[in-house]
């Protein structure tokens, strides 16, 4: 497994080495030391897989301490477009997003430390499944606004797919001005 570093500190894609014959295809979509060998030893205690038709927008979604999470995400089936914002206040990407297209056919993955809010648009349906450091808690739940104008996120999608929560999350302006960051 190959581990490539972002321009966001602490996040990585994760591209596996897959082994194809006439049978099908074989890979390793986890491996711990591929993680450690950057410095990060987690215990994942919760796994989710979520089913999307193409055009829908999931995001922008975070958990607030004690509950943070750190992210490992993927797509089984299908291809998306994943997108991050950093929101730790003592980092030197603060406020600004990193996106990158997650396949199914090349079967990488994206590791997110805690701190960041994560959403993803549907480029292909997709089935989209992510590992979490910490378990979701209603009451730490929180978002920023998918469409803000100051993140100026394209999406590569029209005419979204979107829940009503998804819809009322605060800018990342008023997120800093009520929270300072995570």
């Amino acid at each position: 497994m190959k581990v490539h570093p972002t321009p966001f500190e602490g996040v990585f894609e994760l591209i596996p080495r897959i082994f194809e014959d006439s049978r099908g295809y074989f890979f390793e979509s986890f491996r711990a030391e591929a993680l450690e060998s950057q410095g990060i030893q987690i215990n994942w205690v919760q796994e989710n897989q979520s089913y999307s038709q193409a055009g829908t927008i999931r995001g922008l979604h975070f958990q607030k301490k004690p509950y943070a999470q750190a992210k490992l995400v993927r797509v089984i089936h299908g291809k998306v477009l994943d997108v991050i914002v950093d929101l730790r206040e003592d980092s030197k990407t603060f406020g600004q997003h990193f996106s990158i297209v997650l396949d199914s056919k090349i079967n990488n993955a994206l590791f997110i430390p805690e701190g960041f809010a994560h959403g993803f648009s549907v480029l292909d349906t997709a089935i989209f499944m992510y590992r979490c450091s910490n378990y979701y808690n209603k009451e730490a739940e929180g978002g920023i606004l998918w469409n803000d104008p100051e993140l100026n996120i394209d999406w590569q999608v029209e005419n979204p797919i979107l829940s009503e929560k998804d819809i009322t999350w605060p800018t990342l302006e008023e997120f800093k001005r009520h929270t300072g960051g995570l």
